[in-house]
């Protein structure tokens, strides 16, 4: 359903009553003073109170009623106006759903309209011809109260049977979604075994060889280097069990999935890492400091754990300038790496650090990077600055109140 039958139909339901209202209350009148009916020999004002009251019933039908069904009696009888007993036999038949009542309605009905022709033969005249006579006063039951009840028994038995259709499709679709959370949850579950086949194996020894050389070297630089790849590893490891727990464990409905990283915290443990692996990197913030929530710490972390990843790969030997600043509406982080060696620094090329062989990558870590940011509301800005490499990012922070 597009949105502007959406739309109005939501009017239509809104301004329902008081349209009603109105059609009941002008009928009654019509009825009474002879235009859709037969003239009635009584006052205005009363024929006038009475189509008011027949209106006000009507509106209220959703919320009571008897007021309709009683003033729909009122007004056959005093005023032989047949509209809102058309009007009531109608809400009847749409509302009324347990057999007893429906029964008492019609049962009610047909007393009304005997003494309708009791009324009919003592005025007489026009009255008396119109609803008096054997024939019309069948008809007359037949147009007011028969025809209006069977279209409102109708109406509601369509709508029972399209809200029974939309429950089932519902069902349906929670089913299909069911099982399609299933098929998920068995590929995440066999993605992590995969992964801890493949990776957690190397992994593994790679620290357990870091610590026999940590062990049995002498130099105290091959000692230190053998610490770092050794602690690094077990990180790494620690890392993968938290991504394998994701993937084995999805997180509830509306939670997103997330890996113990550390937040803002983290980031001097990654300068400090950088440090020990080389890399020249000074750590620089602005602003007053202020807490953020975990989801900007933890993106935070994230864009320097990329820049200074990137800065490993593309341009080890370059001076890198790693700035928190704390800005009126957000928290800008920017990771700026000089001119290396042996030319600029160019994240995503087949540079070759010391031991001659290319480090691994994929290529979609700054991809990955600026979807996290936008998520945030934030922008990411990447790429060459003065020969060297600019990574900043801007992530709104709201202020506390």
């Amino acid at each position: 359903m597009t949105s502007r039958a959406v739309a109005l139909r939501r009017t239509v339901e809104r301004y329902a009553p008081v349209l009603l209202a109105v059609v009941v209350a002008a009928g009654v009148w019509g009825a009474a003073t002879g235009s859709l009916g037969v003239r009635s020999p009584l006052p205005r004002v009363l024929v006038l109170a009475v189509a008011v009251l027949a209106g006000w019933a009507a509106a209220t039908v959703r919320v009571r009623r008897w007021p309709l069904f009683v003033t729909a009696a009122v007004t056959w009888l005093l005023l032989a106006a047949w509209p809102a007993v058309a009007v009531a036999s109608w809400q009847a038949g749409l509302r009324l759903r347990d057999r007893r009542r429906l029964a008492g309605f019609l049962a009610g009905a047909a007393l009304v309209a005997v003494a309708g022709v009791v009324i009919g033969v003592v005025v007489g005249g026009e009255r008396r011809l119109t609803t008096a006579t054997p024939a019309n006063a069948l008809a007359m039951f037949a147009w007011t109260v028969l025809f209006p009840l069977v279209v409102g028994l109708w109406v509601r038995a369509r709508r029972d049977t399209l809200a029974a259709l939309r429950d089932r499709a519902e069902r349906l679709e929670r089913e299909q979604e069911a099982r399609a959370e299933r098929v998920r949850a068995e590929e995440r579950a066999r993605i992590a075994r995969e992964m801890h086949d493949v990776v957690a194996h190397r992994v593994s020894l790679m620290v357990v060889h870091a610590g026999a050389l940590e062990v049995t070297a002498t130099d105290p630089a091959t000692v230190d280097t053998a610490t770092l790849i050794r602690s690094t590893g077990r990180e790494a490891l620690t890392d993968l069990r938290e991504v394998l727990g994701v993937l084995r464990q999805p997180a509830p409905a509306g939670e997103p999935a997330t890996i113990g990283t550390a937040g803002l915290a983290g980031v001097d443990d990654l300068v400090r890492e950088s440090r020990a692996a080389g890399l020249r990197v000074d750590r620089h913030d602005g602003g007053t400091p202020r807490p953020v929530s975990a989801t900007v710490g933890r993106t935070v972390y994230r864009v320097v754990q990329e820049a200074l990843t990137n800065v490993r790969k593309h341009a080890p030997g370059a001076d890198t300038t790693v700035r928190l600043r704390y800005l009126p509406g957000g928290l800008e982080i920017s990771v700026r790496t000089g001119p290396p060696a042996g030319g600029p620094a160019r994240p995503g090329a087949d540079d070759r650090p010391a031991g001659g062989t290319a480090l691994p990558g994929a290529g979609l870590g700054l991809i990955g990077l600026r979807e996290r940011v936008e998520l945030l509301g934030g922008r990411l800005e990447v790429g060459p600055r003065g020969g060297g490499f600019l990574v900043r990012a801007l992530i709104p922070v709201e202020e506390a109140t």
